[in-house]
């Protein structure tokens, strides 16, 4: 794979795969994080809504327990102080002047009550607060209104068209309680369910056998009340506990009570809307949509939701959701690790970029030198070989060619010594004599080096040296030679054919330290060499061939040895035409 789109292709390759494969785990993390995030949502309103229902649950308890324990005579609307533990419903019992008290159903202010009722032996649907005034009891009105019991008789003649006698006996004779979740079902519905919804679904029915029991155990104690107060009674008098249960529209307390053999169904008649509106203002801040709907069959119905007081559930609607950060700490993880993977792909990319372009740099550095080399080494060849056979006879040749052979032997010297000079920089192995040289010695000794180079290509070299002589530098003398010198010979190579042969060294002050110039008026520089002009190995074998000698490594080097120093080197644009290179370094 020596070639660059093949090193681009499969690096391409490379990185689809990572990305694919960061992008399938990146899905995956953000899918598991919402799915832990809504378990968490989903857990926390399940906790609402239990303990919405214990609430409601605890609102409810008081009422319940209260119609619970009440005894069977207060049922009447007045009762005989004397006989109120007596058998009080029996007819055979004496005449005779008793003191009767009125029944506290008779002024009942429940705002949560419409009207308690009473189911004889004979079938007849009665109420204490609908009194039939029966001598000597006394007259009613003295403990309520006429337009009390107007509203109770109303309510009652309502009661009789929703609730029957039989229907209210066959509901009443079922078992009291309620049976477990049926657990096939709940199986059912528990495979169709993420595992976190079904442990919710677990501590759900949990909390509704809780409360069931809860709510059995008051109807249980209420019964044990009753039971301790029935002892003191004269006949056997048995009382049931209290169910709820729906008779169409109307929600029902009753209960089964037995006196002296005869059966009695007792209960009240609950203002459902009045009593649903007051259980959901108590749980407003939990779930304030939520609703209460009937429950008719309880077997049908999941229990998780329902109330163990009375057959309704709860329905929560939207419950609102707890307050969670913006931006969880897996997206932000998840976007660091994207940055650090995009980082870290454009990295490899520049590296491998950089790595392919100066190999095909050097492998036409590589190119360029061998065709530098082979022009002197066949000029070498031959010449020798013709002096040495005696082939040039003539004098004046004879040091023409010895000449040619000095000029071609400093041309592979110059290009030695910058190829050689470069690779120490690269290896950090240069050791520089920095020392305080003034600029006008640093002239003087390039004087005769560079007039001789420009004389070899026909030009003339002026020098602008400074009139003060206090101007000093602090750099490697040697190394500033060297960059004057690669100018000066580039100089000598590219602008030979110009009409002006000048070649111009200035030296001067400029941004608080010294230059030198080199300037010429040749052809000058495009604007797309000059950006490559300071790249080693910027020239091909082709440019090499095409173009005056050299390998494009003299202003590479000039610039990194400038820069060593804490000078630099750059080109200045010059409005007469030519290249005009400018070195920079720091005054003493």
């Amino acid at each position: 794979m020596n070639r660059p789109w093949q090193i681009g292709v499969a690096f391409a390759l490379c990185l689809a795969v990572v990305l694919a494969a960061m992008g399938w785990i990146s899905l995956e993390v953000l899918r598991l994080d919402r799915a832990e995030a809504e378990a968490r949502r989903h857990a926390l309103q399940e906790e609402n809504v239990r303990l919405a229902l214990w609430r409601m649950e605890s609102s409810l308890a008081p009422l319940v327990a209260q119609e619970s324990a009440r005894p069977y005579f207060v049922y009447s609307a007045f009762y005989s102080a004397e006989r109120a533990y007596e058998r009080m419903f029996n007819p055979d019992v004496s005449q005779k002047r008793e003191l009767f008290l009125p029944s506290p159903l008779l002024v009942q202010t429940s705002p949560y009550i419409l009207l308690h009722f009473q189911l004889g032996p004979t079938g007849d649907l009665t109420s204490p607060q609908v009194p039939v005034r029966r001598p000597p009891e006394p007259d009613p009105v003295a403990y309520t209104t006429r337009e009390a019991i107007a509203r109770a008789a109303a309510r009652l003649d309502r009661l009789r068209t929703q609730v029957g006698a039989d229907a209210l006996a066959a509901a009443l004779s079922q078992e009291p309680g309620r049976p477990p979740p049926p657990q096939g079902a709940m199986t059912q519905t528990s495979e169709r369910q993420p595992p976190q919804q079904m442990v919710q679904q677990e501590r759900n029915v949990k909390e509704w056998q809780a409360r069931t029991q809860t709510f059995q155990g008051m109807n249980v104690e209420a019964q044990t009340q009753s039971k301790i107060s029935n002892r003191l009674m004269a006949g056997s008098v048995a009382e049931g506990v209290m169910k709820p249960m729906w008779f169409g529209e109307a929600l029902v307390l009753a209960r089964r009570v037995t006196v002296g053999g005869q059966e009695y169904l007792q209960g009240a008649w609950l203002d459902w809307p009045a009593l649903r509106q007051w259980l959901l203002a108590g749980v407003k801040d939990l779930a304030p949509s939520a609703d209460l709907v009937p429950v008719r069959d309880a077997l049908q119905e999941d229990r998780s939701r329902m109330l163990a007081a009375l057959p309704v559930r709860l329905v929560p609607g939207t419950v609102p959701a707890p307050e969670t950060a913006e931006t969880s700490p897996v997206a932000l993880s998840l976007a660091v690790a994207w940055g650090c993977v995009l980082l870290a792909a454009a990295a490899v990319g520049l590296l491998l970029w950089g790595t392919v372009a100066l190999s095909e740099r050097r492998g036409d550095f590589v190119s360029a030198v061998t065709h530098e080399l082979r022009t002197p080494l066949t000029t070498f060849r031959m010449y020798s070989e013709m002096l040495a056979e005696g082939m040039v006879t003539d004098d004046q040749k004879r040091r023409r060619y010895l000449a040619t052979l000095r000029v071609e032997a400093l041309r592979l010297s110059h290009l030695v010594e910058n190829v050689l000079a470069y690779a120490r920089l690269e290896r950090g192995r240069v050791q520089r004599r920095v020392e305080i040289v003034p600029v006008g010695d640093l002239v003087a000794r390039l004087r005769d080096r560079l007039a001789e180079r420009a004389a070899q290509a026909r030009m003339e070299l002026v020098i602008e040296a400074p009139e003060d002589n206090g101007l000093a530098v602090k750099a490697d003398a040697s190394a500033v030679e060297q960059i004057v010198f690669n100018l000066v010979d580039n100089a000598c190579k590219y602008a030979a054919a110009a009409t002006d042969k000048r070649i111009h060294l200035v030296a001067g002050r400029a941004d608080g330290g010294a230059v030198l110039k080199v300037c010429d008026h040749g052809p000058g520089i495009s604007a797309a060499a000059a950006r490559r002009l300071f790249r080693p190995f910027s020239k091909s074998s082709q440019e090499a061939a095409n173009s005056a000698p050299g390998v494009g490594l003299g202003l590479a080097l000039s610039r990194r040895l400038a820069r060593d120093m804490g000078g630099d080197l750059r080109l200045e644009l010059q409005p007469a035409g030519g290249a005009c290179f400018v070195l920079s370094l720091p005054c003493a």
